[in-house]
Order: structure tokens, then C-alpha cells, then sequence
């Protein structure tokens, strides 16, 4: 079921984009514009046309949408997340800090005459 909604919503995104970059450029748009001409449709027919094609496919691809996101939901699971954040918390054990390295090892030797603090960099 869901790969036939998926097929059929992908037909329809094709078509949807098809029917948008068919249609007259009223913006200096990268549409091919067109007016002008005697022909079977005039410009203001044909951009009428495509206007309620463009109403159509995109409300048929909202409709499949919501109800590939229904059908895919049912199948998911019994229980939302919601209800998840609701339950019970498993408690883990702690995990331990690691342990801090001997610092001794990485002194120099002391001597008497040592100065407590570092001598400067200059």
C-alpha cells in the first residue's frame, strides 16, 4: 500500500513541477513567457488553466501525503512518543570517572634549592 501511494505521489510532484514551469512568468520570473498570438488559447485561457491544474495537482499531493503519513503511522508503532516520555525511566547504573593520572610520575625530582614556582618563559 505504501509503495503504491509512494509511486503515485511521486508521479505527482513530477506533474506539479511540469505544470509550475509551464506557466507564464509575471515577474521577470526564469519562465518562458508568452503572450501575444492568435492560437487555440489565448494567454489569459491558458494561464487560467494552468492555474486550476496547479490547484488540482497540489491539493491531490497534499492528500496523498497526509495519507501516506496516516498509513505509515498505523504501521509504525502502538505508542507515540508521548506516551513514551510518560512512562517509567530505566535507570542505568552509574558509570564510574575515570581514574586521575599519578602526577608524581610526571614531576621533575625535587632538591632543596628548587624555586616553588615555575621560571618565566623570557
Amino acid at each position: 500500500m505504501e509503495n503504491v501511494l509512494l509511486v503515485i505521489l511521486l508521479i505527482l510532484a513530477l506533474a506539479l513541477i511540469a505544470v509550475v514551469l509551464m506557466q507564464r512568468s509575471e515577474g521577470g520570473g526564469l519562465g518562458i513567457g508568452g503572450g501575444g498570438g492568435g492560437g487555440v488559447m489565448s494567454a489569459r485561457s491558458a494561464a487560467t488553466a494552468l492555474g486550476k491544474m496547479t490547484w488540482v495537482l497540489g491539493i491531490a499531493f497534499l492528500a496523498i501525503s497526509l495519507t501516506m503519513t496516516i498509513v505509515s503511522a498505523r504501521k509504525s508503532a502502538d505508542s507515540s512518543v508521548i506516551d513514551r516520555v510518560g512512562g517509567e525511566a530505566t535507570e542505568t547504573a552509574p558509570v564510574p570517572a575515570p581514574a586521575a593520572p599519578d602526577v608524581t610520575d610526571m614531576m621533575p625530582p625535587a632538591t632543596d634549592d628548587a624555586p616553588v614556582t615555575p621560571p618565566r618563559a623570557d
